[in-house]
């Protein structure tokens, strides 16, 4: 089954640019980015915008990311996969992250949601790399077996890439 991911959430303001690989079954069926209930995602990014929005409706999520000058988008624009592991993704059309980018006159930072979304998305921005800090997180997925204590540290350092 094809599986196709969602649209940008950006505007000029973008600092940091956050990229996961492509959303989840649960995501897909809700229509929203991390909606699987175990996903640590709102948790994590909220430590780097220094406001907690994980209880705070989709649209108010959204919102305050903008608001802190952060994106959100996926490298996968569709693929083929079977449950929602990132192991399982095959037949990979990739977003034109490079275009994106360039297309973001504040962007300075991309961070990348785990080692597959790295992996992807450093290799869509080409050459166009070298103009951005690229950082790799460790996943926000409950799969990625690191626990939430683990992971904020490095979640909480993309602060520093939107002041």
């Amino acid at each position: 089954m094809r599986k196709q991911s969602f649209p940008p959430v950006i505007d000029a303001h973008v600092r940091l640019l956050v990229l996961g690989s492509l959303p989840g079954d649960r995501s897909l069926a809700a229509g929203r980015y991390y909606a699987h209930p175990q996903n640590q995602f709102w948790q994590l990014i909220s430590a780097a915008i220094d406001r907690d929005i994980a209880a705070l409706s989709y649209p108010d999520r959204l919102a305050a990311l903008l608001a802190a000058h952060v994106g959100l988008w996926d490298v996968v624009a569709s693929a083929t996969r079977s449950g929602s592991t990132d192991a399982a993704i095959r037949d990979v059309e990739g977003h034109d992250i490079a275009a994106l980018a360039a297309g973001l006159p504040n962007l300075r930072t991309i961070a990348f949601n785990g080692a597959t979304a790295f992996r992807h998305g450093s290799r869509a921005l080409g050459a166009d790399a070298a103009r951005y800090t690229l950082v790799a997180l460790p996943s926000s997925s409950p799969l990625h077996t690191v626990g939430l204590a683990a992971k904020r540290p490095a979640w909480a350092a993309l602060h520093a890439h939107i002041d």
